[in-house]
């Protein structure tokens, strides 16, 4: 058994005392091309990529382990796991985002594949990150609010989402993540962000309909400590150094203050 640590938690949460931003990148096996996928990691991490995101809300083709295993072949960044259930776990990556739902109302999704997934991840040794996991109305059904069969929360009632995530910490969750789904019309909004801010102390993730370098410091200046962007860089790498570009903004003039 692998010795428990808390490298990437003591991360998230040392970056988040310094307001130090950071960037992730959102991989869905399904959509890697592994012919050019080193050049894509080696492009990513020259351009200060944090964290790669592995996983998706449906995944037809198991492809995780080799994917982990080219991240840690080409480079330094930490592979999390972002998985959609309890299939989607592979002991070789560095942490998980152990999700529980509690934006929705689905016993499946809240406590019931964490269930099944707990002792293999006992097994494992793998870096748990206890995460909360709240789906932000998008303007279009997305595929994780269709498989977890979950309504998201009105992006106009900041008040619902930020006592909703006071009660995901009070219960011992130690991150936030708040998701407008894969391909969303529109980001999470910014006084979803900030309300969410303001009412928990832990580190807070942003992702979802984030497709420029506006609407990832947009994200960042509510109060994100984590932008995620995974479809949009499917569609257009150049996306990447542009969301990268705004963190690296936000962080420089942090420094200036």
């Amino acid at each position: 058994m692998k010795t428990a640590n808390h490298k990437i938690a003591d991360l998230l949460l040392a970056r988040k005392s310094e307001k130090r931003k950071s960037f992730a990148v959102l991989l869905d096996p399904d959509k890697v091309d592994f012919d050019t996928f080193p050049e894509f990691l080696e492009y990513a991490e020259r351009n200060g990529v944090d964290f790669f995101f592995v996983g998706g809300s449906l995944i037809t083709h198991y492809a995780i382990d080799q994917l982990i295993a080219s991240i840690h072949q080409h480079t330094k960044i930490p592979a999390i796991l972002f998985p959609g259930s309890s299939l989607h776990i592979d002991p070789s990556a560095d942490a998980i985002l152990f999700l529980s739902l509690i934006s929705g109302r689905n016993p499946d999704f809240l406590i019931g594949q964490q269930v099944i997934a707990a002792p293999l991840l006992r097994k494992s040794g793998i870096e748990i990150l206890p995460t909360g996991y709240m789906l932000i109305e998008s303007g279009k059904l997305t595929t994780v609010s269709y498989i977890s069969n979950t309504t998201p929360m009105p992006r106009d009632k900041p008040g619902i989402a930020a006592c909703t995530a006071l009660a995901g910490e009070m219960l011992g969750l130690r991150n936030m993540f708040l998701d407008a789904g894969s391909g969303a019309l529109y980001p999470v909004p910014q006084e979803i962000i900030s309300a969410v801010s303001k009412a928990v102390d832990t580190p807070i993730i942003v992702g979802g309909g984030i497709d420029s370098y506006e609407k990832a410091y947009a994200a960042l200046a509510a109060g994100a400590d984590v932008v995620v962007v995974g479809n949009g860089i499917e569609q257009n790498q150049a996306l990447l150094p542009e969301v990268a570009a705004s963190v690296s903004a936000f962080n420089s003039e942090l420094q200036k203050v």
